[in-house]
């Protein structure tokens, strides 16, 4: 990452002297060629007044830096916190007294800090030709300066790498109370001639001097061995390779190769694309399985949830069935889509007592909560089932636990999983867990009591309650789970579930229990 000048008297000096007139000392402008260069300014409530002030002359120091003209550098300015605003964009102005005059009538925002909104914004719209960016096939570089104070509210990463993919090349300058995270997320690489982070708005103008000296860059390509197999392109951070059409730069940066089918079609596959010949195919992450229609994976798009996980833990169960235990529950995480903004998982464990394994603001990814699931230690002792669900009602949907608001209406869903007769009274906390809106499944395993599983799950029971004869045969409930907590794959898409009292169900049953007993008359 830069840093800042280290010399103590020269930056007494610069910070004596007035910021729109320091970048003078520079000399005149200097002539970049051609740039479509947009500011993209967090204008939360964070920033305090006099500190968006600061940052309003940093944008007029900078322009007097800079030769604006249709034909020379194009500036756009956009503000952002919980919306994003445009100032003025690519096309408005040629001169620079009516960007200054713009810039110094801005009006902050106030709000939340929406990073990756605004992010999608300068790419869909600030750099399109409706705007005054220039096409593509001119090759004017574009460049975006992100300029924040705090840690975004929103996911910037995915968005940013798909700004940098169109060819918008990012700067990310953070001041303060900056997260160093998100801007390296946000930036182009290399990191340390993308990322800055200033100590106070104060300091700012450090960034707007360096910055300058990046944009007086001369022509990369005229000397030196740039190396490229097809094409050399000068931008103001250095070369960059070109490849012709139907070809894509590989890693090294300068070679080129024929471009694969996955890239050249609309091949709609949910994860990941491979080429094989003159065909293609649609792979799944690891625990997930290719859908029918050969490009989504079975796991839930929306799924908007708060799941808690109730599991026995009492001596019944056994070592080696608690294990399987522990594998059926992340075969349930595979098909949800965890992260923080999707379904967040908590695991609780109860037995004579209850311990929360995790609670569900704890882990963001699938693997991350696979890998703490597989890590719970096994209790081994009584089993009370109606003190688990009073910790849940209690506690395991508070927000304090991770739990998202009540106003946001994010379904809660608790499962419990059960192998035997709880030795105290469930039927309070179970009608307490209804009556705060969480929606109970029941998932009995062996001498599990058909009454209190229907009495834990939501109704209608058919719907809500799962049944395996053994611990061995549990996979077969998960699609019976899967159609119930996804919100797009329930009954309303057609999605047939099976009760555990149909036909099918109980020959199922009968044909295991009449093996079981063959083998031991055998044995």
């Amino acid at each position: 990452m830069r840093g800042l000048l280290c010399s103590p008297l020269p930056m007494l000096l610069l910070l004596l002297q007035p910021w729109e007139s320091r970048l003078q000392f520079a000399g005149p402008w200097c002539r970049t060629g051609p740039l479509d260069l947009v500011f993209v300014i967090d204008s939360s409530r964070s920033v305090r007044p006099f500190e968006f002030e600061t940052m309003r002359q940093f944008l007029v120091g900078l322009l007097r830096g800079l030769e604006v003209g249709p034909n020379a550098t194009r500036v756009g300015v956009i503000q952002y916190s919980s919306q994003v605003q445009s100032v003025f964009p690519l096309g408005a102005f040629s001169r620079r007294e009516d960007m200054e005059r713009a810039i110094r009538a801005l009006v902050p925002l106030a709000q939340g800090t929406m990073t990756g909104l605004a992010i999608q914004y300068a790419m869909n719209v600030a750099f399109s030709v409706a705007e005054g960016a220039r096409p593509p096939e001119a090759r004017v570089p574009r460049i975006a300066v992100i300029v924040t104070d705090g840690r975004p509210q929103d996911r910037v990463a995915e968005v940013a790498a798909q700004a940098r993919a169109r060819g918008i090349e990012i700067y990310a300058v953070g001041v303060q109370r900056a997260d160093v995270g998100s801007l390296r997320a946000m930036a182009s690489p290399p990191l340390d001639e993308h990322v800055f982070l200033v100590e106070s708005f104060d300091v700012i103008q450090e960034f707007g001097l360096q910055f300058q000296d990046r944009l007086c860059a001369i022509d990369h390509c005229s000397f030196g061995n740039h190396s490229c197999q097809h094409e050399c392109v000068s931008t103001f951070s250095g070369p960059r390779c070109h490849c012709r059409e139907g070809h894509d730069l590989l890693p090294d940066g300068r070679s080129c190769q024929a471009r694969d089918l996955c890239n050249g079609v609309d091949h709609g596959c949910e994860f990941q694309c491979v080429s094989e010949g003159l065909s293609y195919r649609c792979l799944c992450p690891e625990g997930q399985q290719l859908q029918a229609d050969g490009k989504s994976c079975n796991r839930c798009r929306e799924g908007h949830v708060d799941l808690v996980l109730l599991v026995d833990g009492s001596k019944s169960v056994r070592p080696q069935n608690f294990e399987l235990v522990k594998r059926f529950v992340n075969q349930i995480v595979d098909f949800l889509d965890v992260s923080p903004e999707g379904t967040r998982v908590g695991l609780v464990q109860f037995s004579s007592r209850v311990r929360t394994e995790f609670p569900l603001g704890r882990y963001g990814t699938a693997a991350e909560v696979k890998q703490a699931v597989m890590a719970v230690e096994y209790m081994e002792r009584g089993t009370m089932t109606g003190l688990a669900l009073r910790h849940m009602v209690e506690h395991s949907f508070s927000e304090a636990q991770g739990a998202r608001p009540r106003a946001l209406n994010v379904p809660r869903v608790g499962l419990v999983f059960t192998d035997g007769r709880s030795q105290d009274d469930i039927s309070v906390w179970a009608a307490r867990a209804k009556e705060e809106g969480i929606v109970m499944y029941a998932v009995g395993v062996g001498k599990a009591v058909e009454e209190e599983l229907r009495q834990i799950a939501s109704e209608p029971a058919e719907l809500h309650v799962s049944y395996s004869p053994d611990f061995g045969s549990m996979t077969h409930l998960l699609e019976n789970l899967r159609g119930s907590i996804c919100p797009e794959e329930g009954i309303g898409a057609g999605t047939e579930l099976r009760s555990p009292c149909e036909c099918e169900s109980l020959v199922e049953f009968q044909g295991r229990t009449l093996g079981a007993l063959e083998k031991l008359t055998q044995n």
